[in-house]
Formats: C-alpha cells, structure tokens, sequence
C-alpha cells in the first residue's frame, strides 16, 4: 500500500520526502520493523518512539510518522497527534473493517464484562454473529486471543476487526476504558451504541481526579461518534448523557426508557420485573447484587436497539450461568466462596452489600490494593470493608514495585476506626487459606481484586496465579458450576 493512502484522513502537517513510497506493514515498537515499515514514533510515559528511530530505519522502515521533525534519510510525516494518526493509519491498513461491523463500545467504572458477556449470549441466542472485546480477552467463532489489554493497541484492534469480517462477525461489543480513550485508540471509529455503565473513583494515579477521569470516558460520547447512546439514568454523569437528543436510558430509581421492579435477591439468583421499551419480562438471573440488575437492562436495551426479539433477549439472559471472575461462586459447601474483580471503592462495596443482604451467617472479605496506582483508595476501601464485612484478611494484590506490607498498612488506616474483625496476612495464597479455614457453615467467603486475572505482578515479573486454582487447591474440591433450577 502507498503511503499516501494510508494517510487519508489523518491531519498531516508535512511530508518530507515521497508520499508514493510503498508500506508493506506498520508498527510502533522499533524492535519489530520489518523491511518496508512505516514506524510510528509513539510518546510513552517513559520514552519517546523517536528515540528509535534510528533502529528503526536500520531494521527496515520505509518511512516514519513523528510530532517533530529527525534526522533521517527516509521519508517523514510529521502529525500533531501520533496517536490519533495511528488509530487511522490502523484502520486504513486493515480495509476500515470496522466500518462494516455494528460495534458496541461499553464504558465505566464498573460492569463492562459482565454487560458484554450477557450481550453476547442474547446474541448467541439470537443465531447473530457476535464478538468480545475486553478485559478477559477476545471472543469470536472459536477464537480466543488474549491481548494483555482492557481495549487493544489500534494496531492488534484493527487487525483484529479485519479477521471478525472475514468469519462473518456482524456484531461487536467492545469494553472500551478510560485509558484507550484518552490515547485515541478508538479515534476514528463511529459506534452504533455507546454505553455508559456508571462513573465512580479509578486511576486517580493516572487522571488525578474525577474530573479528567470523566473527560477521558466523556469522549466516547462525543457529537455524532454514536448512532445511540446509552446511560445509566441513577449515575450522576448518566443524567448529563441522556440530555443528548438520541440518547436513551436505564435505571431503578429514575424515570428510564428501561426499567426493574420488584427486585428481589438471593444468595445464588436474582429476581426482577424487566420493563424493556414498554415489553414486560419476569426475569430471574444466576447473578446476584443490585449492580448485575443494572447489566442485565442495559445488555437487554443493547439487544433491542440492535432489533433483538424480546423472547430471544429473555432466552439470552436466562442462559447466563456466570461471568468468569465477576462474583463468581467457586465453591457452594458448607459455605460459599465467591470470587470477584472488585478493586475500587463503589465495586467493593456493592460486592460486599449484594452478600451481606443474602448472606445467612458471616461474610469474610479478602482484598487488597494493586501498587504504584491510586493509593488514594486504600484508606477507604479499608473503611468499607470494616463497615460492610464481619471479618476481613487484608492481602496484596498487584503490589508490583511497591512494599506489600506498607500497602496493606495503608489499607489498615481504613479499617482501624471501624473494626477490630481483620487480620492482616502479606501472601495472597495464605490469606485465602486463612478466611476459608475461618469460615464457618453458612458464611460466605469474598475475595476480591483480581477476578480471573492469571498472573500476580511483582518486582516487574508476572508470577503465574489465579484467585479460583488457590481456592480450588485449598478446599481440595470441583469448582461449582449450577445452573437455576
């Protein structure tokens, strides 16, 4: 492909040397440019693409796209933004197969994976060809690619794209983060639903505040990017949505487009009265806690904008069993052991408030916090397990390049004015063992953070872990699998 076209609709402020070059494949990491590249210099947080330019070119590059002008012989282009520019690039490269799928972009703090896995099984039900993009990795035919990324790079996503049009894809329903937005890697691309989970604290470590952290998720729902959008009418930043002409809404305590009542919860199931667009369902889901309510009518109010049948979006909600990590029963005995993806203040509270409302004994919270990100969370999700569990272990999570223990004794500030019920064990397989053997009949056991993330980071290495095999090791028993009856 010539340069030139791959450069249509990107913002070039100059071309230094041939436009008609030939590019035989694109890339931003130098240690992979390959003969006929075009290198893209990406400004990271730690180094600058342009940096590498020079290896780059030794390697093969035909050309480079930077924000300033090198010292180099092959040809340049020269952007304001090379992340935007790549985001385009990406999709030139790949046909603009995006452009010939209907893509669902799902933003929020919370309930990303679980909406897209129910959106997914009503459009299983629905004999509709549909793919998954997010946290627990990408889901098409019988593909599974793991990406190491809520939202891939552009150049794995639009490449990705490509291959979902050739196995016939027509649907995709995509988590799209804070982080993707605010590096335009979704730049470029017109979504038929955009959707608003809800707004609550994460990444202070990276925005600073909610303020840029909501700018960042706001710019999903820039003019004219979605055909419909989507929010949460009980979010605050949701009621700014849906003053937008085509946008629509769900919610319990608000007037929506769609609705619940007679919610009623149970330690292993919900039940509820769906109000789908004036369509009257009587709903009964394996999931529990109010916030899975809330998944299930916006999957539900995706559905029906996509022209879903109503007996098709029933039939898709009921074949949920689970969503892998996302409050998860991994064992049912004498007493329950839940595992759930919970790592900010409002999912840790509402994981721990579906429990405790259901729950016939005790409720035993095991969680910590990830190191070098927000370390503004830890005093208060400390707080909130004090208040909302009868006993808690304090653990590491990620600790990466931060001390576990002097995390943890963050964490323990929280929890100390309200509780004396905690403990305090560094070793995450260790502090698992101690709550199961804690627990008594009829308690539950939630541990928290990391849902079915298969890795622990630590000093820079990423150790082989899983919450679900250390409680499976413990217990010594089969991960517990039902269905309704």
């Amino acid at each position: 492909m010539k340069l030139k076209n791959l450069l249509d609709g990107v913002n070039v402020k100059e071309i230094i040397g041939d436009e008609n070059v030939e590019i035989t494949d694109v890339r931003a990491d130098s240690y992979s440019v390959t003969k006929g590249c075009l290198y893209i210099c990406i400004k990271g947080l730690k180094c600058n693409g342009q940096d590498y330019v020079r290896q780059a070119v030794k390697y093969g590059a035909n050309a480079v796209l930077t924000e300033k002008p090198c010292d180099t012989f092959v040809t340049q282009v020269i952007v304001d933004n090379a992340r935007k520019a790549m985001s385009i690039i990406a999709a030139n490269y790949y046909g603009n197969a995006h452009k010939k799928l209907k893509i669902i972009g799902i933003t929020g703090t919370n309930g990303k994976t679980t909406t897209t896995q129910i959106i997914k099984s009503i459009m299983d039900e629905s004999g509709e060809k549909c793919a998954v993009i997010g946290t627990n990795g990408v889901f098409y035919g019988n593909k599974t690619v793991e990406t190491g990324m809520t939202t891939p790079d552009p150049l794995v996503m639009h490449k990705l794209f490509a291959d979902m049009v050739s196995d016939g894809i027509k649907y995709v329903v995509m988590e799209v983060s804070a982080h993707a937005l605010y590096f335009d890697k979704v730049e470029g691309i017109n979504f038929f639903i955009g959707v608003l989970t809800n707004l609550t604290q994460d990444h202070f470590d990276f925005f600073g505040n909610m303020e840029e952290y909501k700018k960042a998720k706001k710019k999903l729902f820039e003019k004219g990017r979605c055909k419909y959008i989507l929010a949460n009418a009980d979010d605050p930043f949701g009621q700014e949505l849906i003053k937008d002409e085509n946008a629509l809404s769900f919610g319990l305590n608000n007037p929506s487009d769609v609705f619940c009542i007679n919610v009623k919860k149970f330690i292993n199931k919900t039940e509820f009265v769906l109000n789908l667009f004036d369509q009257i369902y009587n709903i009964k889901i394996n999931l529990i806690g109010e916030f899975n309510v809330y998944n299930v009518m916006s999957a539900a109010a995706v559905a029906a904008l996509c022209g879903i049948k109503g007996d098709n979006v029933f039939k898709g909600i009921k074949k949920i069993k689970k969503v892998s990590g996302r409050m998860e029963t991994v064992y049912d005995g004498d007493y329950k052991v839940i595992v759930d993806y919970a790592h900010t203040p409002d999912g840790l509270g509402k994981a721990l408030r579906a429990v405790k409302s259901t729950c016939s004994n005790k409720v035993v919270c095991v969680f910590g916090c990830g190191g070098n990100r927000d370390d503004s969370k830890r005093k208060i999700m400390g707080k909130i397990s004090g208040e909302n569990a009868d006993f808690t272990v304090i653990t590491s999570d990620n600790p990466r390049y931060e001390d576990p223990m002097a995390i943890i004794y963050e964490i323990e500030k929280g929890i100390i004015p309200v509780s004396k019920n905690y403990v305090l064990v560094s070793e995450r397989e260790e502090a698992i063992k101690y709550a199961i053997n804690y627990a008594k009949k009829g308690d539950v056991v939630l541990v928290c953070g990391k849902g079915c993330e298969k890795y622990q980071e630590k000093l820079g290495i990423k150790r082989l872990y899983n919450d679900k095999d250390t409680i499976m090791n413990v217990i010594g028993g089969k991960e517990f699998d039902k269905g309704i009856d």
